[in-house]
C-alpha cells in the first residue's frame, strides 16, 4: 500500500477522486491540517467492512444481554418466520 500526504482543503475539493484512485491503486491517504496529520483514509475491502458489520452485530447483542434483552428459541424461531 502507497501511502500519499494532502491537505485537508485538496482532500475535500477531491473527496470522490480521491475515492476512486485510492480502491483503484490501493493508496492510503494521511490528510494534514496546518502540516499535522488529523486523519488516516485507506480503502477498505468488503472483508474488512464485513469482519466490521460482524463485529458491532456482536456487540450490540452482548449489550443486549446485559440488559436482559434475550429470547426464548420459540420467540426468535418465531420473529424469524414472520
Amino acid at each position: 500500500m502507497t501511502t500519499k500526504f494532502i491537505g485537508v482543503k485538496e482532500f475535500r475539493q477531491n473527496i470522490a477522486p480521491l475515492y476512486k484512485q485510492a480502491m483503484k491503486k490501493n493508496i492510503r491517504f494521511i490528510v494534514l491540517n496546518r502540516n499535522k496529520p488529523i486523519f488516516d483514509i485507506r480503502p477498505l475491502s468488503e472483508d474488512d467492512a464485513t469482519l466490521e458489520s460482524l463485529a458491532f452485530q456482536i456487540q450490540e447483542a452482548r449489550d443486549d444481554v446485559k440488559k436482559k434483552k434475550t429470547y426464548t428459541s420459540k420467540q426468535a424461531r418465531k420473529l424469524l418466520l414472520t
